[in-house]
């Protein structure tokens, strides 16, 4: 399964800003997005379940601000980003894993099968 994340870009603190990750196959099961900056572990940001409940689990230092969906029929799952901040500033990754977990396993990279390549983000002040 290939990822691929898009929509990254330059924008200032208080703007909006839309990712979407689209995978080739419909095989997975959770959708997830990620973020990393220089020095810093990967920090999950929201899982989202493709099937079953729907479900959808956010971290706390986001789920104010930022919103997932889905688009099943295109594979596609989308993060928007609101009141962003400079401390947003990131490279934004989606993930994909075969399963749905439960909430710790859901914030672990390891947990996910596949990986998009990126989209770097940039909240100026």
């Amino acid at each position: 399964v290939q990822l691929q994340a898009s929509g990254g870009g330059l924008v200032q603190a208080g703007d909006s800003l839309r990712l979407s990750c689209e995978a080739s196959e419909n095989t997975v099961t959770t959708m997830s997005w990620f973020r990393q900056t220089p020095g810093k572990e990967r920090e999950f940001l929201v899982a989202v379940a493709r099937r079953g409940s729907g479900s959808t689990f956010y971290a706390d230092s986001v789920k104010n601000r930022f919103t997932a969906s889905k688009d099943n029929a295109k594979n596609t799952v989308y993060l928007q980003m609101n009141s962003l901040k400079p401390e947003d500033t990131a490279v934004y990754y989606c993930a994909a894993a075969l399963n749905w977990g439960a909430r710790s396993l859901l914030q672990s990279r390891n947990w996910y099968n596949y990986w998009g390549q990126g989209t770097v983000v940039t909240v100026s002040s």
